[in-house]
C-alpha cells in the first residue's frame, strides 16, 4: 500500500471515529474532524503532510502525491 492510500485511509478512519465519538461522548470530538479536514486542505496546496513524512521515514512505499 502506498503512502497516499495510507494517508487517505487513516484520515477517513479518524474522521469516522471522531464523528462517532461526538455522538456517543462529547461534541468536542468534532474538533478532531476539523483538524483532519484542515490538514487535508493545507496539504492539497503545500504538498506537506506530517503523516506522510512519518510513513516515509519508516520506509512505506511512495505514491504519486506524497513521495
Amino acid at each position: 500500500m502506498s503512502i497516499d492510500r495510507i494517508v487517505l485511509a487513516f484520515a477517513g478512519v479518524v474522521i469516522l471515529a471522531s464523528l462517532g465519538l461526538s455522538q456517543v461522548h462529547s461534541e468536542n470530538w468534532l474538533w478532531l474532524t476539523a483538524f483532519v479536514g484542515a490538514n487535508l486542505f493545507q496539504s492539497s496546496f503545500t504538498g506537506f503532510c506530517p503523516l506522510a513524512s512519518m510513513l516515509k521515514a519508516v520506509g512505506a512505499k511512495p505514491g504519486q502525491a506524497f513521495g
